[in-house]
């Protein structure tokens, strides 16, 4: 596997309806052809998250067709939908078994192998804080979940439900939003519980490359006893933690296994401590998305230790889409920083092409969304550029650079870094900003008489010369249009 590989997001459900519209003829994930997977590799991605695979709830289908304000998200998605465009969420699973509108159970098997021929690692979910408000362990084994009273139903009528056997369970539940009403809330405190999820992951190890665990710091001890503490107090609380325990049960059986974990709250690192191979970075999204660029540059500056270990992103299933959240031109800015900055790079399906619309989970029918080409057409070169070696086995310095007057403090909305591995070396510099910028910026080159530089913007196929001693002199000066990036290729001749 390569450093600071690429992870493409695909909405599995959707994508299938997508692939049978296109080719004319029902699909499964084995029938879809050895060609739209090969585009992904050409394109350099490593990975392919399918999310959405398993097997999804009769009952939280119900609520996502009686559940208002999901109704109004369908609306405002695909106008016109129907019943038969929704199902239970992704998140609220029936079983680790393949959804049958993707295919036969064998199916996964065959996929990951076809993937993996084409150098491609396959990804898929795990949800461990909660599941299917109707799953099979509800009945069979309901101490595996945590139980409230009729009173605490009845005080919390959102938190709690009542099945059919008359047990009140708890919905799961982030504590700073509202419980999602179409889950169960599984109890970590349970020692059965616990081994139970280990072997559905050892299951999923079979079948994928790795796992996107989703909301995983809700599974640490202290959180979930702060959490449901008063809910669990006949349990003794466990002296491992769940995810050391999972994840070396998983690594002994497949040691090259990913874990991925969807984490928020400033828990990454201890995660990573955990063994997570690799953790989300929401507040690099933030930052990108709200924060200036001098506050983004003292953010990539600070000692980040578990920076290449850091999903990026500026879009997935969970946020609004990059177009829509940042603008068209502030958009692409943000791709190339996302692209050229040390971590595991995640694209979402559809952002390539400048889609808008963000779809709710329980949709499996896209809207028609007609390609931006200047989008499409800009990804297609970026994801060219940052296939070379330079941007995954290289070494990434953040540059620091000076004003290009005594008045102009403009260049503080220029971000620039250096990557360089073997002979190849490349300049990055984005102006993050809605105005026209310049700077003055040393490079870290090493000396030497007659010796010229050529710089190749290689996404926009420009080039300059430059004598290397003037630079050493008078420094690189850069004069930039709003939201405006370049990738320059550096080169080092001897002679005229």
């Amino acid at each position: 596997m390569r450093n600071n590989p690429h992870l493409y997001e695909i909405n599995t459900c959707v994508f299938i309806k997508r692939m049978s519209r296109k080719y004319g003829r029902p699909m499964t994930l084995a029938t879809i052809p050895d060609e739209e997977w090969q585009l992904l590799a050409d394109r350099g991605f490593d990975f392919i998250w399918l999310m959405g695979v398993w097997h999804r709830s009769p009952g939280a289908r119900q609520k996502a067709l009686m559940e208002p304000t999901l109704r109004r998200e369908y609306d405002k998605a695909l106008p016109g939908w129907s019943e038969d465009d929704v199902d239970g969420s992704s998140y609220a699973i029936y079983s680790y078994d393949l959804n049958p509108l993707l295919g036969e159970s064998a199916e996964l098997v065959q996929l990951k192998s076809k993937l993996n021929q084409q150098r491609l690692g396959l990804i898929l979910d795990f949800v461990p804080n909660h599941l299917a408000l109707d799953h099979p362990w509800t009945v069979s084994h309901s101490t595996w979940f945590v139980q409230g009273k009729k009173a605490d139903a009845q005080t919390h009528p959102d938190s709690f439900f009542t099945s059919e056997q008359g047990t009140y369970f708890a919905h799961g539940r982030d504590p700073n939003f509202p419980p999602w009403t179409d889950t169960v809330q599984v109890n970590f405190y349970s020692n059965e519980l616990r081994q139970a999820l280990i072997n559905e992951l050892l299951r999923i190890a079979e079948l994928a490359d790795g796992v996107r665990c989703d909301m995983a710091m809700l599974a640490l001890n202290d959180v979930f006893e702060r959490i449901w503490g008063k809910y669990t107090r006949g349990y003794q609380r466990p002296d491992t933690e769940f995810w050391i325990d999972a994840i070396t049960r998983v690594k002994e059986r497949c040691p090259q296994f990913l874990f991925i974990a969807e984490v928020y709250w400033g828990l990454e690192q201890r995660l990573q401590d955990m063994g997570f191979d690799y953790t989300y970075n929401k507040p690099f999204y933030d930052k990108l998305r709200f924060s200036s660029p001098q506050e983004i540059h003292d953010y990539l500056k600070a000692d980040d230790s578990y920076s290449r270990r850091s999903v990026r992103f500026i879009e997935n299933h969970d946020e609004i889409r990059a177009v829509a959240a940042f603008g068209h031109e502030h958009s692409l800015a943000a791709a190339v920083v996302l692209s050229t900055v040390p971590g595991f790079r995640l694209f979402h399906d559809g952002q390539l092409e400048g889609r808008g619309i963000r779809l709710p989970v329980q949709l499996l029918r896209e809207p028609e969304e007609t390609t931006d080409p200047h989008i499409a057409e800009f990804y297609g070169q970026l994801l060219h550029v940052c296939n070379s070696p330079v941007f995954h086995d290289g070494q990434w310095l953040l540059l620091e650079i000076s004003q290009a007057g005594q008045r102009d403090n403009s260049h503080r909305d220029l971000l620039v870094w250096w990557w360089h591995h073997g002979e190849q070396a490349k300049i990055v510099v984005v102006n993050y900003s809605p105005k026209h910028n310049s700077c003055w910026l040393k490079l870290p080159l090493p000396l030497g008489s007659n010796r010229r530089i050529l710089l190749r913007d290689e996404l926009a196929s420009t080039s300059a010369v430059q004598d290397i001693q003037q630079l050493a002199n008078q420094d690189l000066h850069f004069n930039f249009k709003p939201w405006e990036a370049q990738i320059l290729d550096v080169i080092v001749t001897v002679g005229g």
